[in-house]
């Protein structure tokens, strides 16, 4: 779905700008269209979770530990 936005009375150009740049950012578009710029195969997608969720995993550990050893 596009971002529009509708200027108010008395709304300044600047003001206009910054409440698209919000809706757009919002609505994901800027990280989809970054996203969508090469092709990457479904094998290559789950390979990049599975290393995202394995990172997430070691750092969630991490703090726990940290969080262990401050409570000694």
């Amino acid at each position: 779905m596009p971002a529009t936005v509708i200027a108010r009375p008395d709304e300044s150009p600047e003001e206009l700008l910054k409440r698209f740049r919000k809706q757009v950012a919002k609505a994901g578009i800027l990280s989809a269209v970054k996203r969508k710029r090469w092709y990457i195969s479904k094998s290559e997608l789950r390979r990049i979770k599975k290393k995202k969720a394995i990172r997430r995993l070691r750092r969630k550990l991490r703090k726990r530990m940290m969080q262990q050893q401050r409570r000694r």
